[in-house]
């Protein structure tokens, strides 16, 4: 019975206690407990995941780091490199919303400056259930205000997000936070693998307390009646003492003083030393005693366990240490020497004068266990053999626009972004008020473009196909703003891993999401999985949430993504080889049915296409064809007192149908050209073989298509600004 619950209480399985005891030779002991039960978590070893994602797509000329490391680099060329990642923290939000949210944050950016980068924009993916579900508005404003407390108060901004709601994520959110970090010509790129026989290892940061003890093991497991009990894992943030530690750290790495570094993130000292060593092929003696505490009660396990935030470990060699130390001084920071570097490959953990284990940090790193979990080959359902028949049901086309503009799905986040500064810096291009944000590099003055994907109705639908769209539609986005897509980071947010169902989702989502990155040459460089996103038998959609970068020459004549001045022309450009019934035929019967695939070659080339004509002369506005179909895309480009008027032109485009206006073509892409270029916009697209049609020119204060919508923009305007707060709060 002690075993058992010493199992229980580890939160590890009969099978992984009988492989410590046949690594180590007998049973595991004192906090040989705690180091196992961390760093074989699911948070930290990936077990059901990696082998799957050891077949994800990460090559190109421009990768400069993939996996393994704290983030991804990619080189942008002529002197620029950036690192980024995406990471999730859900189960400490679902807990804790404001501090789960807070130290999300600060934890992405400890990614990105950590690689010696400094860090220059953020993003969030957030799924929420409905408004009216129970906690849903204390979770919603805690985790908004969270975002925007610690973001804004670090100095970085953020300029890009998406936010979603659905039943399915009613016990379980999402907040997955987005770092971007640019790297100056001739900075070094840091590693956290420890070398050096003799070398100090050094803490420095916050003191530690007891917070976020056993934080990564809780966030791998499932949710029950019990969640709220668990309110001591979660951590508590700092942004200003983040702050000092991002001077501080970038300071130390300019003037060379750091051989390794590492962010205590997940499993705290325990991931960040028993990693930093194994990859090195070096062993660690280290003294907890010695590490700086915020409470002296605190023992050697909670040491080991706690994710204090805002800390690092780095490796320094001895002549430096002085330097190093009056650097953190300088800034008021603590900067401690808790070890050092051996050559005989071992990890020895001392509480003052007593020994507390001698371990191969491999045995906790390279030996933790690596699942093939069964899954099934998938088979899509909620397949129609036409578009006639995917059901989608109009019964007056004005009505449901208006419907769609002030519903949770359909109306403006405003009051989401609107907490965040999307400006500090001075270098945003476009903020949130577009579909992609993006930043102007300083040096180069070329412009860093960053969007999101995942579309979770598509996954609801088919997996394999919101996988792929998960990765076309940023691309298309970025795009159809004149941005190459370059790199992406993914954070897959998926249910429970041991049900054969979630698992033949993951297995198809990561075979997707591959093979449209591969056709894109768009290498996944970094990310994250978050499994067991489930309550009392109840998983999440299965969610792969993207961020890709992409990058434009020159910021000349960008894009707006609203319309911009009356009589220029309208275009819809399209590559049709999904249509499905989309957001509004979920609203309305809660499953969407579809017909045909994207093929991931045919979607890329689309996506070529689109960032040549994006690119030529006169373009003023574009956007994307996304979620309630084409009629809500035109009525998100209307803006202030210009509208538009669409027609039926080209025998082959049906809108002669009202519920044409609302199927989801995947893909469609609208541009705004000014009258005099439209001979030259349409010669590029008859150049790229592209199907196009003129449907319409911009007007004054009225939006119109056809026979079917009239509504003035005031009233347009009110539908869809019409209060996101009340039902939030």
């Amino acid at each position: 019975m002690e075993l058992k619950n010493k199992l229980k209480a580890y939160r590890l399985s009969e099978e992984e206690y009988k492989k410590i005891s046949n690594l180590l030779g007998r049973a595991p002991k004192g906090v040989e407990w705690a180091l196992f039960s961390a760093l074989w978590s699911e948070h930290c070893s990936y077990k059901s995941s990696k082998v799957h994602l050891k077949k994800l797509f990460k090559q190109s000329p421009r990768v400069v780091v993939a996996f393994g490391e704290n983030a991804g680099v990619v080189d942008l060329g002529q002197g620029e490199r950036v690192a980024f990642k995406m990471e999730s923290h859900n189960h400490p939000s679902f807990i804790e919303p404001y501090q789960g949210a807070a130290t999300g944050v600060g934890g992405i950016l400890r990614d990105i400056f950590t690689m010696g980068a400094r860090p220059v924009a953020l993003a969030n993916y957030l799924c929420f259930g409905p408004t009216d579900s129970d906690r849903m508005p204390y979770l919603i404003d805690g985790v908004v205000s969270g975002i925007s407390g610690y973001g804004n108060c670090v100095g970085v901004p953020t300029i890009t997000g998406q936010t979603e709601f659905h039943r399915s994520y009613k016990n379980n959110i999402l907040v997955n936070a987005l770092a971007v970090g640019l790297f100056e010509e001739g900075d070094r790129v840091f590693l956290s693998k420890a070398e050096g026989q003799g070398n100090h290892i050094v803490y420095v940061g916050a003191k530690t307390g007891r917070d976020g003890v056993h934080g990564a093991s809780m966030a791998s497991e499932s949710f029950d009646e019990d969640s709220e009990s668990k309110r001591p894992t979660i951590q508590i943030g700092d942004p200003f003492f983040e702050k000092l530690l991002i001077e501080s750290c970038i300071d130390v790495m300019k003037q060379d003083l750091v051989v390794a570094i590492q962010d205590m993130g997940a499993a705290g000292l325990i991931s960040s030393s028993f990693e930093m060593a194994s990859k090195g092929g070096v062993g660690f003696d280290i003294w907890l005693d010695q590490v700086p505490l915020r409470d002296t009660s605190i023992t050697p396990e909670e040491i080991l366990l706690s994710e204090s935030q805002e800390r690092m470990l780095l490796v320094c060699e001895p002549e430096k240490l002085e330097a190093l130390q009056s650097v953190f001084h300088r800034w008021g920071l603590d900067a401690t020497v808790i070890g050092e570097i051996t050559t005989r490959k071992k990890i020895r953990l001392f509480w003052h004068d007593e020994l507390l284990t001698d371990i191969d940090p491999d045995l906790l790193v390279e030996e933790a266990p690596e699942h093939t979990r069964p899954f099934e080959p998938w088979q899509p359902a909620h397949r129609v053999d036409t578009v006639r028949e995917i059901g989608l049901k109009i019964k007056k086309a004005s009505e449901t626009l208006n419907g769609i503009l002030t519903s949770q799905q359909g109306k403006s986040r405003a009051w989401v972004f609107r907490q965040y500064d999307q400006r500090v810096g001075a270098n945003t291009v476009y903020d949130c008020e577009v579909g992609i944000g993006a930043i102007r590099l300083p040096r180069t003055n070329r412009a860093l473009g960053l969007a999101l994907g995942c579309r979770p109705q598509v996954m609801r639908f088919d997996a394999a196909e919101g996988a792929k769209d998960a990765v076309f539609l940023p691309a298309l986005e970025l795009a159809a703003k004149g941005f190459e897509p370059i790199a992406v980071t993914d954070c897959l947010n998926f249910g429970n891993p041991e049900r054969l169902e979630i698992m033949s989702e993951f297995v198809a989502t990561t075979r997707n999401v591959s093979l449209a990155c591969e056709s894109l040459v768009t290498p996944i460089i970094s990310g994250n999985v978050s499994l067991y996103n489930e309550t009392d038998g109840e998983n999440i959609t299965s969610t792969p949430s993207i961020g890709m970068i992409g990058l434009r020459s020159h910021l000349e004549k960008l894009p707006k993504e609203h319309f911009t001045e009356e009589k220029q022309k309208i275009y819809l450009v399209r590559s049709v080889q999904l249509t499905t019934g989309g957001q509004l035929q979920e609203d309305q019967d809660e499953t969407t049915y579809g017909t045909g695939q994207i093929v991931p070659t045919k979607a890329a080339e689309f996506v070529n296409s689109i960032l040549y004509i994006a690119n030529g002369a006169g373009v003023t506005s574009s956007k994307v064809v996304g979620k309630y179909g084409l009629a809500y895309a035109l009525a998100r480009m209307c803006k202030g007192d210009i509208g538009c008027e669409v027609y039926v032109v080209g025998k082959n485009l049906a809108l002669a149908k009202d519920e044409d206006l609302f199927l989801e073509h995947f893909y469609e892409v609208l541009f705004v050209v000014e009258q005099k270029h439209s001979g030259d916009f349409e010669l590029r697209l008859k150049q790229k073989k592209l199907d196009f049609f003129m449907i319409g020119q911009t007007i004054k204060n009225e939006f119109k298509i056809d026979r079917s919508i009239q509504m003035k923009l005031k009233n347009l305007s009110e539908a869809y600004e019409s209060p996101f707060v009340e039902d939030a709060k």
